[in-house]
């Protein structure tokens, strides 16, 4: 036998021989745990007795780097990982005991290279599929751990202070009367349900679209056309958290508040070219944006008043708090401050588009929306136009619940659109066809009360309602007092003095009836397109500087030149100041100069005709 052989059999590695045979011989502690969980094994495949107490002859050294981890590392099945990491030592020393027999007659080191990385292979294995299954097993107790200790956690500190944490409340089975759904807000999917996809799309296809604004919104979609966005110092800020509802409010930086005066001044100067100018400097400035649109939305450019309306929208939602949430029903917006009412004024006009655009459902969102945003006031009176949009949208359960659930608290039967338009509900809601045979004899028998119930508090409806649908009236009936003249000196009686909001809502729907109905202290005020009848609490965040007086009052050729001259301008100067304090009257004098100049520019002489040649002398007299 050869001497090769022989270290085989005997265990031995080339190249090891001065280490002595018990060199690599190591000792697995824990083997009292080894006996226990590992069965024992036999000659015929089986763990021979006491191979647990003797120790493991390991006789590559790179097979014990991974033993601590794989101590560490439960079992399947109730087995430990040492078990197999012995009994893969020990097979591994079998096999390569056996392969020396069989392998004597080929010679070479080939034989001797095979049987290790055979083991490695192995043990690798085994080791891989240990670890994921140790980690699945960690992950899933570590993940259900922490979550128990963040809910025990939240819940300590939730009763020691006894306050919740701002934003929506917890979600639960019953939405809020004001809640908004994502998805109809865009008024793309209203139309791809009327007309289909391919007909609003037309051409072109998402997936080859490319996102060139990289923040994703909900109430407006991003333009190609549109100036690259920049923040214009627009900001929001969270104010108070109470009893699950937030109050946040919108802030103008420094340099905002600079383009908000020049924007005042361009206002006043009722030229809509100033706005443009600014808009170039400012592209995102929101009050200039929406007073733009109303610009050309009186020379009939409705697509372009659109946009901008579109981009103001945009650039307040960029400045969104990340606690404020659209859909929630709970972030509250207070209208007296002026930097919030550019948000609600944005979504009525919005709103007031999709309406004409033939999306109803859309527009029903944006309704809620603000409404949502201070409900207990109503500052633009949305409780009379939601209920026209829910029955255009045919959200007539919609409506029906929004009355059951604020009739209590707010009185909504007293409203003659309420009152009216909830029977109605009731009446059309019985004609669909889903609904079983008790459940239609029911509507229609709400519908009939109710609408009883209108006619005899708002009386004076009947008779323009049968015009209206071209109904002749019965004799009886157009004779009565109660639905004849009597019914307006009462409705006058009742109704003397609509409050603030009511006031604001007609001039911004345009009604032009409803417009001349307004009372004199209403029409007699300037009312301005970006703030229509601002409230009497206002709540200034910051004041606007007081400008300066061009000319004195007082001064009666100051006031007669700048009535001649519109030019001549003296800045600087103000009523008290008179002396050297204010400007150098040099410098006056040179203004009103060039003011002159320009006046007499404007002026053409022409010759006038000659006297007659018979009369050079002007003795005679003329013909």
């Amino acid at each position: 036998m050869s001497r090769r052989a022989l270290r085989r059999l005997r265990g031995e590695q080339r190249g090891q021989e001065p280490l002595g045979p018990s060199a690599l011989q190591f000792v697995l502690h824990d083997d009292d745990d080894v006996e226990e969980e590992c069965p024992k094994r036999g000659p015929g495949g089986r763990r021979p007795r006491g191979a647990g107490k003797e120790g493991v002859r390991v006789n590559n050294r790179f097979e014990l780097i991974n033993i601590e981890d794989l101590d560490e590392a439960p079992g399947v099945n109730g087995e430990r990982t040492d078990c197999l990491l012995v009994d893969a030592v020990v097979s591994g020393n079998k096999r390569r005991a056996q392969s020396g027999h069989s392998e004597s007659t080929r010679g070479g080191d080939a034989a001797d290279t095979a049987v290790p990385s055979e083991q490695s292979n192995a043990s690798s294995k085994l080791r891989k599929k240990k670890r994921k299954q140790k980690n699945k097993k960690n992950a899933g107790e570590t993940s259900e751990n922490g979550l128990e200790d963040i809910d025990r956690i939240l819940e300590r500190i939730e009763d020691a202070s006894g306050a919740s944490r701002p934003g929506p409340p917890p979600l639960s089975t019953k939405k809020h009367v004001l809640y908004v759904e994502h998805r109809h807000l865009n008024p793309d999917t209203e139309l791809k349900r009327y007309f289909g996809a391919r007909a609003v799309l037309g051409e072109q296809r998402p997936r080859q679209r490319q996102r060139v604004y990289p923040k994703c919104t909900w109430l407006t979609t991003p333009k190609s056309t549109w100036p690259r966005y920049t923040k214009p110092g627009l900001s929001m800020r969270l104010l108070e958290s109470r009893k699950g509802r937030s109050a946040f409010a919108f802030e103008h930086s420094e340099e905002y508040q600079q383009t908000q005066h020049k924007f005042l001044a361009a206002v006043e100067s009722m030229e809509p070219n100033n706005i443009v100018v600014l808009l170039q400097s400012s592209p995102y400035h929101v009050d200039s944006l929406l007073q733009l649109s109303d610009a050309c939305r009186f020379q009939e450019d409705q697509e372009t008043a659109r946009d901008l309306v579109e981009r103001a929208l945009y650039s307040m939602e960029c400045a969104f708090h990340p606690l404020f949430s659209l859909t929630s029903g709970t972030c509250r917006l207070d209208y007296r401050r002026p930097e919030n009412r550019s948000f609600y004024l944005a979504l009525y006009k919005q709103m007031s588009f999709l309406e004409k655009r033939g999306c109803p459902r859309t527009a029903l969102e944006y309704c809620k929306l603000i409404l949502s945003l201070e409900p207990d006031e109503d500052p633009l009176c949305m409780l009379l136009l939601i209920d026209h949009l829910a029955l255009r949208a045919r959200s007539y359960e919609y409506l029906i619940r929004l009355f059951e659930e604020w009739e209590a608290h707010r009185n909504l039967s007293q409203l003659p659109n309420f009152a009216f338009s909830v029977p109605l509900a009731y009446f059309l809601l019985s004609q669909q066809a889903d609904l079983s045979e008790q459940e239609v004899s029911s509507a229609r028998e709400e519908a009939c009360v109710r609408i009883q119930q209108a006619l005899t508090m708002f009386p004076g409806v009947l008779m323009p309602l049968l015009e209206y649908c071209s109904v002749r009236p019965d004799a009886t009936v157009a004779t009565h007092h109660f639905f004849g003249p009597d019914a307006e000196i009462r409705r006058k009686v009742l109704y003397q003095r609509a409050p603030r909001n009511i006031h604001r809502h007609v001039v911004l729907s345009e009604i032009k009836e409803a417009v001349a109905a307004l009372p004199p202290d209403v029409t007699t005020q300037s009312v301005l397109g970006f703030d229509p009848l601002p409230p009497l609490d206002t709540i200034y965040s910051y004041v606007r500087p007081e400008r300066l007086s061009p000319v004195s009052h007082g001064n009666t050729i100051a006031l007669f030149f700048r009535s001649l001259l519109p030019n001549y301008t003296v800045e600087g100067e103000r009523p008290e100041d008179g002396g050297p304090g204010g400007l150098h009257r040099d410098q006056g004098l040179n203004r009103l100069m060039l003011a002159v100049r320009d006046m007499m520019a404007n002026f053409h002489f022409h010759d006038l005709e000659v006297l007659p040649e018979e009369h050079p002398e002007g003795d005679g007299e003329w013909d």
